[in-house]
């Protein structure tokens, strides 16, 4: 029988792509060696949770939670992953107090529908249904203010 590997919650972590500045190579104890090929070029290398990685400009050093770090090549961050969706205080609110009450998702959406917010929310719900969403699974930050 064969098994199979679920993943039942994704777990935070920070990342910082690698652009070879002297202030990421003194962060993360980045060491560099120089190697000669027809052209001078300089390796990184970071240790990670995994052993000591070759790092490349470009490449992004990962932290979890717990400060392990790991490397994710640029292709595979561009596909991977995300930004978390940035969206306005009062929409966070309700997405906070939903979650509070135990509500669902779709409830969110009906009472949109149904007016219950305020005219401005309510239009941005519906306009950015698609980003509430991905904030509701996934978590958000919060718009900051432009006053």
């Amino acid at each position: 029988m064969a098994t199979m590997i679920k993943v039942y919650l994704k777990q935070p972590f920070q990342a910082e792509q690698f652009d070879g500045s002297e202030r990421i190579v003194d962060k993360y104890g980045i060491r560099r060696m120089p190697r000669l090929t027809k052209i001078w070029h300089i390796d990184a290398w970071l240790a990670t949770s995994e052993g000591t990685v070759l790092l490349h400009l470009g490449d992004w050093i990962a932290t979890g939670v717990n400060g392990e770090r790991w490397l994710i090549t640029d292709e595979v961050f561009k596909q991977k992953y995300k930004e978390l969706p940035v969206i306005p205080e009062n929409v966070a609110y309700i997405i906070k107090q939903a979650k509070k009450g135990d509500y669902k998702l779709g409830w969110v959406f009906h009472a949109t529908y149904l007016e219950i917010w305020r005219v401005s929310v309510g239009n941005w719900i519906r306009t950015h249904a698609d980003t509430v969403a991905r904030a509701w699974l996934d978590g958000y930050t919060v718009e900051e203010d432009h006053e």
